[in-house]
């Protein structure tokens, strides 16, 4: 991925990625924990929408799925804050892939609805913001989780929560 100024005003950014077929072969092959982990040690690939958005897991446990993004101009909305749709993108993720976490080879899931609460805007001067995801219940057909986007400091800027369908064969 690259990104390229051409005058004061204008970007271009360039992203490369996997066919999603391979990520959806691998992640079928092995329990959610060691799919994440794989992931995350870049054994396997990762899903596009990672490298679209430039974010990446940077700690998987059971229960447990932390992503790192940093803010960069190309998520930014029109007021000059990232737009809260990526907050919420990465917010779902962490959730998500807590609760992957926990489930066993060949079993899928689907967030069914998140909730977002916005605390402060991020910007670029915000710096790189971890999501920390962790599941709250994971049962037969559902499964819910909760996250929290901060600075490195801690400081929270978005929390949310999701409840995720779980496919059983």
């Amino acid at each position: 991925m690259s990104t390229e100024k051409h005058d004061k005003n204008q970007r271009t950014r360039t992203v490369t990625w996997t066919d999603p077929a391979i990520c959806m072969e691998e992640a079928g092959r092995m329990s959610g924990l060691d799919y994440m982990r794989a992931m995350k040690d870049g054994k396997v690939v990762t899903p596009p929408i990672c490298n679209l958005i430039d974010f990446k897991p940077t700690r998987i446990e059971p229960g447990l799925a932390v992503f790192e993004i940093t803010p960069a101009e190309y998520h930014y909305n029109p007021f000059g804050a990232v737009h809260g749709g990526i907050a919420s993108l990465v917010l779902d993720s962490a959730m998500a892939c807590a609760v992957h976490s926990m489930l066993p080879k060949g079993i899928g899931y689907t967030s069914l609805e998140i909730k977002v609460n916005f605390v402060r805007p991020v910007t670029v001067e915000t710096g790189p913001l971890i999501c920390e995801g962790r599941a709250i219940h994971v049962g037969k057909r559902t499964a819910t989780a909760e996250a929290k986007l901060t600075d490195k400091e801690g400081k929270v800027y978005a929390h949310g929560l999701t409840t995720c369908m779980i496919f059983q064969p």
